[in-house]
C-alpha cells in the first residue's frame, strides 16, 4: 500500500467546524437589520478559525479586495503554514440581507482543494441576458452586441 501524502488528509470536519463558527457569529445579528455587521462578524469568525487550521493555504476565491482592514481576500495566505498546501474558496456569509431581516437560508461556504484544484476564472466571467416572455423567435441573439439586441427588441 502506498504511503499517504499530506494532501490525502481529510479536512472535511475542520471545514464543518469553520462554517459552524462562522454561522454562529452571523446568527448573533439575525433580525437586527444590520447586514454589514452580520457580514463582518461572519468574516472575522471564519478568518480566526482558518488561522488556527493546520494548513498552508492560499485563498483563491474570496473577497476581491485586500485592504488592510479586510480579511479573506484573494491571495491571502491562511492557516498555520504547516500541513497540506491547499487552495481555499470561501464565502463567509451568503445572504447577509436575509440574515439581517431574520429570514432563513443564510449560508457559510468553504471549499478546499490541492493547489491548482480550482478553475481560475476572472471575477467577471459571464454575460447575462434576460428578456420577458412572448417574443417572436430570433429577436434576441446571445452572440449579438447589446445595441443590436435592443434595436431588435424595440422593433
Amino acid at each position: 500500500m502506498a504511503e499517504p501524502t499530506t494532501v490525502d488528509r481529510n479536512l472535511a470536519m475542520e471545514a464543518v467546524r469553520i462554517t459552524e463558527a462562522t454561522a454562529i457569529a452571523a446568527a448573533r445579528f439575525m433580525g437586527r437589520g444590520d447586514e454589514e455587521a452580520a457580514d463582518r462578524a461572519a468574516a472575522r469568525a471564519m478568518h480566526e478559525a482558518l488561522s488556527r487550521l493546520a494548513i498552508d493555504g492560499t485563498i483563491v476565491i474570496g473577497h476581491a479586495g485586500g485592504a488592510e482592514d479586510e480579511h479573506l481576500f484573494v491571495g491571502e495566505r491562511i492557516g498555520q503554514g504547516a500541513g497540506p498546501e491547499v487552495a481555499v474558496a470561501l464565502l463567509p456569509l451568503e445572504g447577509p440581507t436575509i440574515i439581517a431581516k431574520g429570514e432563513p437560508n443564510g449560508l457559510s461556504v468553504i471549499a478546499m482543494a490541492e493547489n491548482g484544484g480550482f478553475l481560475q476564472i476572472p471575477s467577471r466571467y459571464m454575460e447575462k441576458l434576460a428578456v420577458g416572455p412572448g417574443l417572436p423567435e430570433n429577436v434576441v441573439d446571445l452572440d449579438a452586441e447589446p445595441a443590436e439586441n435592443l434595436t431588435n427588441l424595440a422593433r
